[in-house]
């Protein structure tokens, strides 16, 4: 079998964690992957040393041709090796974020919360990628609340967040991606989540075990808004701020889905006529989930966005429950009425229209309005400097 060399994936102590060659017969790398591989698990290989395995996926680097690097960078000009550079270096924390994915989700229960970020605690030189030429400013080292917790849209996991991770730890914050129930490599039957109670549990689970006295602030994409509001109206006193990232930030009395029903004309219209429903409890049945074919998902989603996350997004997304989407929040003055909100626009949005938002804003608004240009519904792939400098600014709100 041929096979040429890859790099060692390296744990934060340096640790050999996986060595993967690269192989034309594809099944075969079952007999020399040191991960666990099932019978359902499938492989994606590409010239660019993507893996992707089930709702998993390894960011592999080849080794480089020396020869060939010294002669291709004399004919880069600056702009593309800086791009190279800041490329390689998404694909590092990329590569850390699947990892310790993947450990974790050996170790735990997939319900748990878990933190993901980057195999390196130093900070970054002048000369690597994102630093753009300064540390972190002074007021990001000495502010008291840092812990983001990032909440995911439907269809979404925490994998979604890994440029977005690298940026914040970058500025000296600490990131918390969570999966909600039965999203990302959370274990649990996405047919059997009904409620928004239990979509939500892992982001309720790492609220409660939190210090009486710490606060985290909250960041809650598209659907992920409807557990950020959830959480706000249980645990108002442990959410220094709730930020809403092109999400439904709905009213009392409010459906989630009563948000996107503005674009498609009904909710009871989409239940009717949407082809993309899943019945996970028979045809007879009302349906539980939903789940748009890939051509849609484009259009929808990533209109803006990077093929390779569009790539990536294709083979991590999973279907959405639908019970916690239509179900009705209650949501009291006293509990979510004191929370401090802020929501960032998307401007070239195509799930979640400008004008559907600015509709959001009017009908609740929040303590302060940002907007993202030529950013689609993913920002965290296609603006992630410009999300990760809106992010700064609200931390420094006081």
């Amino acid at each position: 079998m041929g096979t040429v060399s890859w790099s060692k994936c390296l744990s934060m102590t340096g640790e050999i964690l996986v060595t993967i060659p690269r192989s034309k017969d594809i099944m075969a790398m079952r007999d020399s992957c040191k991960l666990k591989i099932t019978s359902q698990d499938f492989w994606v290989v590409e010239e660019r040393g993507f893996a992707i395995m089930g709702n998993r996926f390894i960011c592999m680097t080849k080794k480089d041709n020396r020869d060939n690097h010294g002669s291709r960078s004399k004919r880069m000009g600056r702009s593309q090796r800086k791009m190279l550079a800041e490329e390689e270096f998404l694909h590092r924390q990329a590569l850390s974020m699947a990892l310790q994915q993947h450990q974790l989700s050996q170790r735990f229960d997939g319900s748990m919360s878990r933190r993901i970020g980057s195999t390196s605690s130093r900070r970054r030189n002048l000369s690597d990628p994102f630093s753009n030429g300064k540390q972190a400013p002074d007021f990001l080292e000495n502010i008291k609340l840092k812990k983001f917790v990032l909440v995911h849209g439907e269809g979404f996991g925490a994998w979604c967040w890994y440029k977005t991770i690298a940026l914040l730890e970058e500025a000296g914050l600490v990131p918390i991606a969570i999966d909600l129930t039965g999203s990302g490599i959370d274990l649990a039957d996405t047919n059997s989540v009904s409620t928004l109670e239990e979509y939500s549990k892992p982001l309720i689970s790492y609220l409660e075990n939190l210090p009486e006295d710490e606060q985290v602030i909250l960041v809650g994409h598209s659907t992920g808004g409807a557990c950020v509001s959830y959480a706000l109206e249980h645990f108002p006193q442990k959410i220094s701020k709730a930020i809403f990232l092109c999400a439904t930030m709905v009213s009392d009395g409010q459906r989630p889905f009563d948000v996107f029903a503005e674009e498609l004309g009904s909710a009871e219209r989409f239940m009717q006529e949407s082809q993309f429903l899943i019945y996970g409890n028979g045809k007879d049945k009302p349906p539980t989930g939903f789940m748009f074919e890939k051509q849609q998902m484009k259009g929808l989603y990533f209109n803006q966005s990077p093929t390779k996350d569009v790539a990536l997004a294709m083979v991590s997304m999973r279907p959405t429950p639908l019970g916690p989407i239509m179900e009705k929040l209650s949501l009291s003055p006293e509990k979510y009425g004191t929370g401090r909100r802020f929501f960032i626009q998307t401007l070239d949005d195509r799930a979640l229209s400008p004008d559907v938002q600015e509709k959001l804003v009017r009908e609740s608004p929040p303590e302060r309005v940002f907007k993202i240009k030529g950013s689609d519904h993913c920002p965290f792939f296609s603006k992630p400097q410009s999300l990760h400098k809106i992010l700064l600014e609200i931390v420094q709100i006081p």
